[in-house]
């Protein structure tokens, strides 16, 4: 495209690109905005290389040789970048990234930025619906490395994981490179590697002591218990005293896993040591949670024990939620004047023109609705009535009284420079937290969410239809 547009004379044209989507993701009414730094990182260093002209040389031979000498001096330092703060609760329509510069330049750059933006808000978004679900008390850890996209991807979803409300990750150069708690346990291949108390360098007599005192507690019977697996939570325990967390299910988590795990926690308590927890990776993980929580209680009151109540249960097995549909980006304005995408399903109509969007609040401080005007319109004002619109449905209207307003847009990339820092990955995941207590639990809920309104103002409203009907065909009938 960037070459019919050099062609046809177009390379100076200025327009403007909004990035939005369509559809919340999940079955939810929300979304978290992610993927925004990464964005600025690629403006920051777009360019295209003497190997990259030369491989497009190669593929496209038939080029006016004048193009490539065009594509090389090409750079972002025409374009103007304004977003949505990353970690914002976002909704859709709303456009969340607005690019302004040389109409070529922002074509090129718009799959790279899809790309950047789709894949961080879904995980992003994942992670805090399970937030939402999990409670605030409750710790939610991202072990998705083995089974993710490839490295990258894995990277990507412990970051964007974090930023939508988890707390570690098992991925320890994510954790390196991103400054996110690492946390993690041994795998089933690691009681599998053990079979005898004979491979342990060291006393064994106090552990079987103890699973001798503790089995008839919880109805196990002697033979009952694997041998290997104590030995290698043993073995773990010897490594990791202070942050020992075993998993349960290589064989029966209640005959042999819990057992077993219990007695090597009395026996490093004997030593001055706690043990973390436990994790469950099979089975009704409900009801075998239920089960280990009623066996620390046990233990902890025929002890003394009470901090063994309090030890954690970490569920690992296959916790997902449904794929979702792409976000979408579509081009908005050409020299100043707007365009817009003609369809028969109303949803898939964008909005034309370049806009500005803001928050309006209620006097409780939770957001009421997001407000999509033209950038030539004065911005609503606190403490005064406003006539706020459906997009498409002329009788849904009403009047607001907005006790805040949010101006959403932030201006980030201008004069080839970075207008503002980065946020770093922690105060993005705390913006993603407030941003989500600003929103009414119904909208929130999991089963038949409450649709979080997005409006117009009527000036836009009449500036959209009569738009909308001057590009539209007008049918003819015989």
């Amino acid at each position: 495209m960037a070459y019919a547009y050099w062609k046809s004379g177009k390379m100076e044209d200025k327009a403007v690109f909004d990035l939005f989507f369509r559809k919340n993701p999940f079955k939810g009414e929300f979304a978290i905005f992610a993927g925004l730094s990464e964005c600025l990182k690629f403006l920051s260093n777009f360019r295209f290389s003497d190997s990259d002209i030369n491989y497009l040389k190669q593929i496209l031979p038939h080029v006016d040789p004048q193009f490539w000498e065009y594509l090389s001096g090409l750079d972002a330092s025409q374009v103007t970048m304004s977003a949505i703060p990353e970690g914002y609760v976002v909704f859709p329509k709303v456009p969340l990234i607005r690019l302004e510069g040389p109409l070529p330049v922002i074509q090129l750059l718009e799959t790279t930025l899809l790309n950047l933006v789709n894949y961080a808000s879904l995980v992003a978004t994942n992670a805090a619906r399970f937030r939402i679900t999990a409670g605030e008390s409750v710790q939610l850890l991202e072990f998705g490395l083995r089974r993710a996209q490839g490295p990258d991807g894995g990277l990507s979803a412990s970051k964007y994981c974090y930023i939508g409300g988890f707390d570690g990750t098992s991925n320890v150069l994510a954790g390196k490179l991103f400054g996110i708690p690492v946390r993690g346990t041994h795998a089933h291949a690691f009681v599998n590697s053990f079979s005898s108390l004979d491979e342990i360098k060291g006393n064994v007599e106090l552990t079987k002591s103890y699973l001798n005192k503790i089995s008839p507690i919880l109805n196990v019977l002697e033979n009952e218990t694997n041998e290997g697996e104590l030995t290698a939570f043993l073995s773990y325990a010897f490594a990791f005293p202070t942050s020992c967390l075993c998993l349960l299910d290589t064989y029966s988590v209640i005959k042999s896993g819990l057992p077993n795990f219990l007695a090597v926690a009395l026996a490093l308590n004997d030593y001055g040591y706690r043990v973390i927890g436990v994790r469950l990776d099979s089975g009704d993980l409900a009801y075998l949670s239920r089960k280990c929580r009623e066996g620390f209680n046990l233990i902890a009151d025929k002890f003394g024990l009470p901090w063994i109540k309090q030890l954690i249960i970490v569920a690992s097995n296959d916790i997902n939620e449904d794929t979702l549909r792409s976000l979408k980006e579509q081009l908005v304005e050409v020299n100043g004047e707007p365009r817009m995408k003609l369809s028969e399903d109303v949803e898939k109509i964008n909005l034309p023109g370049k806009k500005n969007v803001f928050r309006l609040y209620s006097e409780d401080g939770l957001a009421i609705l997001d407000l999509i005007q033209l950038c030539t319109e004065k911005p609503p004002v606190v403490g005064k009535k406003i006539l706020v619109r459906h997009p498409f449905n002329e009788s849904k209207r009403a009047y607001v009284c907005p006790h805040k307003v949010e101006l959403l847009y932030t201006d980030y990339w201008g004069d080839n420079c970075l207008l503002q820092s980065f946020s770093t990955l922690q105060e993005t995941k705390q913006i993603a937290s407030d941003s989500l207590k600003t929103l009414r639990q119904d909208i929130k809920r999991e089963l038949n969410p409450t649709p979080y309104k997005v409006s117009v103002t009527n000036e836009m409203y009449h500036f959209l239809h009569d738009l909308w009907l001057k590009h539209a065909p007008i049918g003819e009938l015989s």
